[in-house]
């Protein structure tokens, strides 16, 4: 039964409900079903709650008491943790993934604001030492300001969450921008925000907004000191481009073409239905998609084979049907463009899994996408350099270790990877040599809060999670003094 929100969802700006802007429809991906309305915010509100979270910066004592931020994350944690089953059961039908990974996603959530309070205590401090005799040093993390975070739709929750997380540990007031796809999820996650009242009003502002205009006034605005954004490798570049003219930090967590690299000793049976797992996962909407199967070509035959079968097996279905393993895409446009992709690979590949559109039955009513997987040999293809963010996957042969590598690093992204040998000191060895931000040895997709995520070459810059998250939103200001000695000249 479709979840039906009849009250168009609005903004969370200084504390209150904002319904300045636009009436739009929230579409489920899985049904082309209207689910609600929502209030997609005018560009200038930015300018609002970017006045609100300075207000709350410099004039409140939130930037100063570590412990109350502590505790106020810990609350926000609570909050959503009442709350997960149904913000879970609306990000599903709202962006199209499988309950499952919804219930995952927020359920993580929390773990991660849990994570984020705790280093609110232990790990703002600096330093201080005697550099020489009587000249005395110490450091003291600041937190940056104002943090406007930008998130992306296919895992709204948990994104906002990993930077706004640090933010706030950090001592700063945040502006997160949600996307339009995923409006009514971003308003009850607003209302669980609003709902724990340790964080003061204005500390935490949401909007949700289409397009980039109100993007753009947060990442222009000199009164935002930094931008945590979450997307595509392009946009990356134009908000790093932009956000210079005003000298703010820029964080950046973009696209990946995560290489899957298959050694001759790894045990199929292992292998296989990881493969699979990380082209389906999130429906193929990950950064971390699993998009390149690199195989030795001694066990190549044997891996196509079993690969194309486990493909076509894949069970589609609506997202919270507990039986589906695949649910849509995001919307007909993005199955439209997959379904060129592919065309357009016969002229320079072999198509082995054709997959593509579902035109029949009742899910042709949805965004529905199959499984494709297409066999390719030069690097240079559209397919192999490309993020698509669907569930394709080429399929590309290699012959030693070097050249398995030497295919691997052959694109501009540097998210992850993953290695697949029998052989564990192979697998590290491999995996030392990938050019990537997080390398799992024979697994996909294996993230916890307590070690940082980050992209390598044109997959990013900074890091979220970890210890070093909260430093993402902090400078360093040092003071210095000189003791008066007795014996001094």
């Amino acid at each position: 039964m479709t979840q039906q929100i009849n009250t168009p969802s609005k903004n969370l700006i200084d504390g209150k409900w904002n319904e300045t802007g636009l009436i739009r429809e929230a579409v489920n991906p899985s049904t082309g079903e209207t689910i609600g309305h929502f209030v997609d915010a005018f560009p200038d509100l930015a300018d609002v709650a970017v006045a609100a979270a300075r207000r709350v910066f410099e004039q409140e004592g939130w930037s100063k008491d570590r412990a109350l931020r502590a505790r106020a994350i810990n609350q926000l944690a609570d909050k959503l943790a009442e709350r997960q089953e149904e913000i879970a059961l609306m990000l599903s039908r709202e962006a199209g993934k499988l309950l499952a990974q919804t219930q995952w996603e927020v359920r993580l959530s929390v773990d991660w604001l849990r994570y984020s309070a705790a280093t609110a205590l232990f790990q703002t401090g600096g330093r201080a030492m005697e550099t020489v005799p009587g000249t005395y040093f110490y450091s003291d993390p600041k937190p940056l300001g104002v943090v406007g975070v930008i998130s992306p739709w296919n895992s709204p929750v948990i994104l906002s969450v990993r930077a706004v997380g640090p933010a706030l540990a950090a001592g700063c007031t945040v502006v997160l921008k949600v996307p339009a796809q995923t409006a009514l999820t971003n308003t009850l996650f607003a209302e669980v925000i609003a709902s724990a009242d340790l964080i003061p009003a204005g500390a935490i502002n949401v909007v949700t907004a289409d397009g980039r205009k109100l993007a753009e006034r947060l990442i222009e605005s000199p009164e935002v000191d930094a931008i945590s954004f979450t997307g595509s490798t392009r946009v990356g570049k134009e908000i790093g481009a932009s956000a210079i003219r005003t000298l703010k930090r820029v964080g950046l967590e973009l696209g990946g073409k995560a290489p899957l690299v298959v050694l001759d000793d790894a045990d199929l049976n292992v292998v296989v239905p990881q493969l699979v797992m990380a082209s389906i996962a999130m429906n193929g909407q990950f950064c971390c998609t699993g998009s390149r199967v690199l195989v030795q070509r001694g066990i190549a035959d044997q891996l196509r084979e079993r690969l194309v079968v486990a493909l076509t097996e894949v069970r589609i279905g609506i997202s919270d049907d507990p039986e589906a393993q695949l649910g849509p895409l995001i919307n007909k446009e993005s199955v439209e463009r997959l379904h060129q992709v592919v065309n357009q690979a016969e002229s320079y590949a072999k198509v082995l899994l054709r997959g593509g559109p579902v035109t029949e039955g009742p899910l042709a009513k949805g965004s529905f996408f199959r499984p494709s997987l297409i066999e390719v040999e030069p690097l240079d293809a559209f397919i192999v350099q490309n993020e698509l963010f669907g569930p394709i996957q080429t399929f590309e042969i290699f012959e030693d270790e070097a050249d398995g590598v030497r295919r691997a690093n052959a694109t501009d992204y540097g998210l992850a990877a993953s290695v697949f040998s029998g052989d564990a000191t192979r697998a590290r060895r491999v995996g030392e040599k990938i050019r990537a931000g997080h390398i799992w040895l024979n697994c996909w997709g294996v993230m916890s809060e307590q070690f940082e995520q980050a992209g390598h070459k044109q997959s990013g810059v900074g890091s979220l999670c970890g210890p070093q998250a909260i430093h993402e939103f902090q400078e360093i200001k040092v003071y210095a003094t000189v003791e008066e000695r007795p014996d001094a000249a």
